[in-house]
């Protein structure tokens, strides 16, 4: 039984001329990025690459039809090095590049035809939430069903990941607070999989710990002292990253998929509205088992008796970023039912990977409770 892997390799400069400096970016490299980011660090160091703006295909999270207009782009270049510099949306992108074929979007992510790597992919996280610098998953909106869907496959990995942490000196605080509350959320997910072990569980462990510790001082201090601590938030997104790239995620993330698709929701921001509805239902049909061992870690965290824990943590993250009822966004009552089979028709793999695998009546009634 296979316990932990690690395919990628890390790295950590202090600034993006020391990284274009020691792997020498320039002619035959393809560079996709979010445009902001690499106008502010990289567009004055002078690199002869082709870039692309993630802009270019759209706004968002990405689709297959924003996927396919890349591709077709792509390999337009012969380019043989990828180069990602973006939030999880430009490096889930740019995993599909890395795959020999001249396949679409929509074969590739429903597996209609190998996958098979055939090129080189350096990640760049200029967010502190996706980790899908060390992840061997993509997402994606498949348009024709108007609902995320993940690929799995380890043809996808990226070769290395860097991590600059003054890339996320000019992201907004609303980015930087979604971005980070998702890589808590990966954490938790991960913590509680069944394919969870004792080697995933440390590097959930301590991602949650450093991410609920930052937002406590940044809550103290004010919004403005992240600049202080986004070494520790980019380092815990990649900790987190590693172990749900181990152990995946669960249900939080296969009911956020529909709001996504549907009314476009931020993929952090749609995480968010799930995360301690999730956890509480848990708690109400599985109390002991590894659930317990979390609430025992937050408990600690968050200064609580157990039984307060996702009261409390719901407290402190609604301070760090407020939510939304689901009719905020455009969801409408005769949507929930429709939103629980949908998940459950397309989610199985995120389903089977929850603490426990919900039922779509058990989801039709977190939906409308959120509603």
């Amino acid at each position: 039984m296979k316990l932990f892997q690690q395919k990628t390799k890390i790295q950590k400069f202090d600034s993006a001329k020391a990284f274009v400096e020691e792997y020498r970016i320039g002619n035959g490299d393809f560079i996709l990025a979010s445009r902001s980011a690499y106008e502010a660090y990289f567009a004055p160091v002078g690199i002869e690459a082709h870039v692309e703006y993630k802009g270019k295909y759209g706004t968002g999270e990405p689709t297959d039809l924003m996927i396919n207009a890349l591709l077709s782009d792509f390999r337009k270049t012969g380019c043989e090095r990828i180069i990602a510099i973006g939030g999880g949306a430009v490096i889930d992108m740019a995993k599909i590049l890395v795959l020999e074929g001249e396949y679409s979007t929509e074969q590739i992510f429903k597996r209609e035809v190998p996958l098979k790597k055939a090129r080189t992919l350096v990640a760049v996280p200029a967010t502190c939430g996706a980790g899908s610098e060390v992840s061997n998953v993509s997402i994606t909106e498949l348009t024709s069903i108007h609902s995320k869907l993940g690929l799995a496959d380890d043809s996808i990995y990226a070769d290395d990941a860097v991590l600059i942490p003054e890339l996320l000196k000019s992201l907004p605080y609303s980015f930087f607070a979604a971005s980070a509350i998702d890589a808590f959320i990966h954490a938790i997910e991960s913590y509680v999989s069944p394919r969870a072990n004792l080697y995933t569980r440390m590097f959930s462990r301590q991602a949650m710990e450093m991410i609920l510790t930052g937002f406590r001082q940044i809550l103290e201090h004010g919004q403005e002292y992240r600049t202080e601590l986004l070494d520790d938030f980019l380092t815990a997104s990649n900790l987190a990253g590693i172990a749900f790239g181990n152990a995946g995620t669960g249900a939080v993330h296969a009911m956020s998929y529909p709001l996504s698709g549907v009314y476009h929701v931020t993929h952090g921001e749609a995480n968010y509205q799930f995360l301690t509805a999730v956890f509480g239902a848990y708690q109400r049909l599985k109390p002991d088992g590894i659930l317990r061992e979390v609430n025992v870690l937050l408990a600690g965290l968050l200064h609580c008796e157990e039984e307060q824990v996702y009261t409390e943590l719901e407290h402190l993250l609604d301070q760090v970023m407020s939510r939304r009822k689901l009719r905020e966004y455009g969801m409408t009552e005769t949507e929930i039912r429709g939103f629980a089979e949908s998940v459950e028709a397309s989610q199985q793999r995120l389903l089977n990977q929850s603490y426990v695998k919900l039922t779509v009546e058990q989801m039709e009634e977190l939906y409308r409770e959120l509603y």
